[in-house]
C-alpha cells in the first residue's frame, strides 16, 4: 500500500512539472464611445462575433467622456486598445504620429466620401460606419401656423434670410443659430467657398473673403435681422429644447436628434437640406470609424471583427436605431430612405465636402473660437 501511495505521489509530481498546454484565446480590446442605447446594441454584436469566433474574446472599452484625450494617454502608455473607434477630426493627429495601422480592406459599398474623410497623407486609416452631415428641421406646424410655405424647398441665402424672417409675426426664432462647434456654422461658410482650412489643409482661410461673407450672414442672422437667439434669448435651453417647445421654426443639425425628435416631438416635422450659397448647398462631411492600433499583437483578428461589425447586417442594426446615417451605399440608398425625412441627408451628401483637417486642428478650432466669442455676441 505505502509503495501504491509513493509511486501515485511521484506521478503527481511529474505531472506538475510538464509544460502547461498555452491557451489559444485571444483577447482583443475594442475602444469607443457611445450613449448607452448605442451600447445596448453594439454588446449583443460583439457576443455574436464572440460565438462565432470561440477562441477571440472582446475587451469592450466604454469611455463616455474625454474619450480621445484617454485614447491618447493609453497610446502613449503601451497600452491601446486593438480596435480604436475614431472620427475624422482626431484621424490626422493619431495618424500622423504612427498610432494607426493602414486599413486596405473595407466593403466594396462604402461611401467613397466617408472612406477620404477617414483618411490622411492618401492612406485610409478606418473603415467608416457612419457619416455626419448636416440638414435643416422644420416644424411643419409652425409653419403652416405662420403662414410660411412648406413648399418653398429649393433656397438660397437671400430667400432663406426672407423665410426666416416671416416668423417674427408668431414670435418665434426662424433659425437656430450654435456658437460651437463650428460644425454648425462651416456650411455658411462652404457654401460661400470659404472654410476654416483649405482643402489640402496646408492654409487657414478662415479669415479669406469667402470665408468671412459666410461669417457674417451667419452673425447677422442673430445679431442684426433677430430671426436667431442669442445666448440670452435662449434662456440656457439648447437648440433641441427650442424646437421641441415650438420657439424655433428650423433647427440645422445632424441625423442623432431623429431618435429624440421622433419620441418627443408634439408636433409634425420633416427636413429638407441646406440653402445655396455663392458655389452651391455645401455642408461639412465627417464621418466616424473602426481604426487598428498599430502596436495591436493581433492584427489579423481587429480585421476580422471589423469585417464583422462593418457588415450589411450590423450596420442596418445602428441604422434601425436612428442614430446614424449609415457609411455602406446599399443601405442609404435603400432601407434608410424609407422614411422620408431622410432623403434630405442623402441629398445632403451628395454636395458635401470632407471636413479638411490638419494635424493640428483642435488648436486652429480654440484660436477661431476667441474671435467668433466676439462676433456673434456683439450688441
Amino acid at each position: 500500500m505505502k509503495k501504491f501511495v509513493f509511486i501515485l505521489l511521484l506521478l503527481i509530481f511529474f505531472f506538475l512539472l510538464l509544460p502547461k498546454e498555452q491557451s489559444n484565446e485571444i483577447k482583443l480590446k475594442y475602444a469607443t464611445w457611445g450613449s448607452q442605447t448605442e451600447i445596448e446594441i453594439l454588446t449583443p454584436m460583439l457576443k455574436e462575433f464572440e460565438r462565432q469566433n470561440p477562441s477571440i474574446k472582446i475587451e469592450l472599452m466604454h469611455i463616455p467622456q474625454n474619450y480621445f484625450q484617454k485614447i491618447h494617454l493609453l497610446f502613449a502608455s503601451n497600452s491601446a486598445p486593438d480596435v480604436v473607434f475614431i472620427n475624422n477630426l482626431y484621424l490626422p493627429f493619431f495618424a500622423n504620429a504612427g498610432v494607426l495601422n493602414p486599413i486596405t480592406n473595407y466593403p466594396q459599398e462604402t461611401e467613397p466620401k466617408a472612406l477620404a474623410a477617414l483618411s490622411f497623407d492618401n492612406q485610409i486609416y478606418a473603415v467608416p460606419r457612419d457619416i455626419s452631415v448636416l440638414v435643416l428641421f422644420r416644424n411643419k406646424d409652425l409653419f403652416k401656423k405662420c403662414k410660411v410655405d412648406l413648399d418653398n424647398t429649393d433656397l438660397d441665402f437671400e430667400k432663406f434670410l426672407s423665410l426666416t424672417q416671416k416668423f417674427k409675426s408668431c414670435n418665434v426664432f426662424g433659425i437656430s443659430f450654435e456658437e460651437n462647434p463650428p460644425l454648425f456654422y462651416l456650411p455658411y461658410l462652404m457654401s460661400n467657398g470659404g472654410g476654416i482650412l483649405s482643402d489640402d489643409t496646408k492654409t487657414n482661410i478662415f479669415d479669406s473673403k469667402n470665408s468671412q461673407k459666410g461669417v457674417k450672414f451667419y452673425t447677422d442672422l442673430r445679431t442684426k435681422y433677430h430671426v436667431a437667439p442669442t445666448a440670452s434669448e435662449s434662456a440656457n435651453m439648447t437648440m433641441a429644447q427650442l424646437f421641441l417647445n415650438g420657439k424655433l421654426a428650423m433647427h440645422l443639425t445632424g441625423h442623432w436628434l431623429v431618435p429624440k425628435y421622433e419620441q418627443e416631438a408634439k408636433f409634425d416635422w420633416d427636413t429638407i437640406t441646406f440653402p445655396k450659397g455663392d458655389v452651391g448647398s455645401v455642408v461639412s462631411l465627417d464621418a466616424s470609424g473602426w481604426a487598428i492600433s498599430k502596436s495591436s499583437k493581433h492584427k489579423k483578428e481587429a480585421q476580422k471583427l471589423i469585417e464583422f461589425l462593418s457588415s450589411k447586417e450590423n450596420i442596418l442594426k445602428f441604422t434601425q436605431s436612428g442614430l446614424i446615417v449609415p457609411a455602406r451605399k446599399d443601405i442609404l440608398n435603400g432601407e434608410f430612405q424609407t422614411k422620408s425625412f431622410n432623403k434630405a441627408f442623402v441629398n445632403a451628401i451628395k454636395t458635401a465636402k470632407p471636413t479638411p483637417v490638419s494635424t493640428d486642428y483642435v488648436t486652429i478650432l480654440d484660436g477661431i473660437k476667441r474671435q467668433t466669442n466676439l462676433l456673434f455676441n456683439q450688441k
